[in-house]
């Protein structure tokens, strides 16, 4: 058994296959409508997200695990003698480090770690992998939080929204500009700072197919620089977009795998549908 455990929240969007066969622990998020509580990615998926939305007309509120689920997440493997990295959803968008932190502290120093990923969705799920192939190889919980540090730095996440209807009824944007978004079909290009915020890196006008192009520019002008593990294409129902991206990444860059992966229903119910993202680190 190893002796290094890897955990994540329901955030880092990677397939339950990669989950099982690498043993990574999944600490989940909530999503709430009215009285109604349910676990990301256990209770709710994406699909009935979209039907509760449309019916009522309102997002949900999401929100992050107690300091008392991740006790109750990481205590059994603490007691089975197994150390914990935990790779949180950014800081900036969420509680959930500064709970896994308090959490932390239930044990003396060394044996739970947490490393705040500055990011969201499958960018956590490559810091995720970068972890459980490092101590697969035997490096320590310190060599671990090293390496991840620096591969943070390098991420590069950018995605395209369809519409504005989400961030308006999230509260994101104005009626006027939702209204306007709509009339002159902007589609927001959002990217992840480096401090882990959410920006607008710039806006697409016309038609869908435009946006998708443009990420895949952005993404093939930095082929040169890309770290060949791994390019992760995002969507949430927007999979013959996906498709479509992954076969030009295949024949345009050098990555040895070009992963699909569906966004959960905490990053969708601030994107909404046939968001599409692409999502990889470049090398050092």
């Amino acid at each position: 058994m190893n002796s290094i455990r890897i955990f994540a929240d329901s955030t880092c969007d990677l397939p339950a296959s990669w989950l099982d066969e690498h043993q990574v622990g999944i600490v989940p998020l909530y999503v709430t409508f009215g009285e109604q509580v349910y676990r990301d990615g256990v209770d709710i998926k994406p699909a009935d997200l979209y039907q509760r939305v449309q019916q009522q007309g309102q997002l949900p509120k999401t929100s992050a695990p107690s300091p008392a689920d991740f006790i109750q997440a990481f205590a059994p493997v603490i007691e089975a003698g197994q150390d914990i990295i935990y790779i949180s959803l950014s800081s900036a968008l969420s509680s959930t480090y500064a709970n896994a932190r308090i959490a932390a502290e239930e044990w003396e120093e060394g044996r739970v770690h947490i490393l705040d990923s500055l990011n969201l969705s499958s960018s956590i799920g490559l810091l995720v992998m970068k972890a459980v192939h490092a101590a697969a190889s035997g490096a320590s919980a310190s060599e671990i939080i090293r390496l991840l540090t620096d591969v943070r730095g390098r991420i590069e996440t950018e995605f395209a929204i369809d519409s504005l209807e989400y961030l308006y009824k999230g509260g994101r944007c104005s009626g006027m500009q939702n209204l306007i978004g709509s009339l002159l079909k902007i589609r927001p290009v959002i990217e992840v700072t480096p401090q882990g915020t959410l920006v607008p890196a710039y806006k697409v006008r016309g038609k869908r197919e435009k946006a998708v192009e443009q990420l895949l520019r952005n993404a093939i002008a930095n082929a040169d620089r890309l770290d060949e593990e791994v390019i992760f294409v995002v969507h949430s129902f927007a999979e013959e977009e996906a498709k479509t991206m992954q076969a030009v990444l295949r024949e345009q860059t050098n990555a040895r795998q070009v992963m699909i992966t569906e966004a959960g229903c905490v990053i969708s119910s601030h994107c909404g549908p046939q968001t599409i993202a692409i999502m990889y680190a470049t090398r050092s």
